[in-house]
């Protein structure tokens, strides 16, 4: 389904059980909710699952204009609602994170768990220092070939790294752009101080784009964590180790009250 909120139609998917919890996931940069489909698929059996394309990704329509971090805030949120979800296990990519984290601190009654996988939560750049940035903007497609490969770092996954470059294809430069200067300019240190409810942090042990410390460090400061390293993953273990990441999450849901 296609939401109306904020100045955007933001596609929506939802299935498995029509009661209990509920997963709700949110992509990375311009990977859109297609990043978490096949654990979805896998969950689907015990939990409702709902995931939408943020702005900049996917089938969504948004203007650039609308792309802030308020509003991909906001649009979280308005997912529930539109949905008749009173509080979900919120679960996010890449950098996804900084949207998750301040979701489940500032608005705490909607998250009873969360998940973060290989987040990206602080650049440590300033748009002026960042030479992603300024690669999306002389050369786009060398900057994201570049970034598919830096990835997807486990050997014979081609067909992974082919199906990465189809998702992030579906956003136009000008988002990717947006959603890169959001990403660096969002400090959300604040919010990860205020998050007190149970969190399982999940790293891939081989990850180019956000090294394993960072995710060890964010796990550490985080009030009510734990940190899993995922043996041989990339950046992407949603794709690479689906199967992973839906027992992971599957054994921390189980194990907290």
């Amino acid at each position: 389904m296609f939401l109306d909120t904020n100045g955007a139609k933001l596609f929506v998917t939802r299935s498995g059980s029509i009661q209990g919890t509920t997963i709700l996931a949110i992509g990375g940069w311009i990977g859109s909710s297609e990043l978490w489909q096949e654990p979805l698929a896998m969950l689907s059996d015990s939990f409702t699952t709902v995931s939408y394309d943020h702005r900049g990704s996917g089938l969504t329509i948004a203007d650039t204009a609308t792309i802030t971090f308020d509003n991909l805030i906001n649009d979280a949120v308005a997912v529930l609602d539109a949905n008749n979800i009173r509080q979900c296990v919120l679960v996010a990519e890449s950098a996804g994170a900084q949207t998750a984290l301040a979701v489940a601190a500032r608005r705490a009654d909607r998250v009873s768990h969360l998940v973060i996988v290989d987040g990206m939560y602080s650049r440590g750049l300033t748009t002026q220092d960042d030479p992603f940035l300024q690669g999306l903007r002389a050369n786009y497609p060398a900057t994201i070939e570049r970034f598919v490969q830096l990835c997807i770092s486990e050997i014979d996954a081609e067909h992974i790294k082919s199906w990465g470059r189809k998702i992030l294809s579906r956003a136009v430069p000008e988002a990717a752009i947006a959603l890169r200067i959001i990403g660096s300019e969002t400090d959300v240190s604040g919010d990860i101080q205020r998050v007190q409810q149970p969190v399982l942090v999940i790293h891939g042990e081989l990850d180019n784009i956000v090294p394993i410390e960072h995710g060890r460090a964010l796990a550490a400061a985080l009030p009510n964590a734990q940190f899993v390293m995922l043996a041989g993953a990339g950046h992407v273990p949603t794709l690479t180790q689906p199967d992973k990441i839906a027992t992971l999450i599957r054994q921390f849901l189980s194990s907290k009250s």
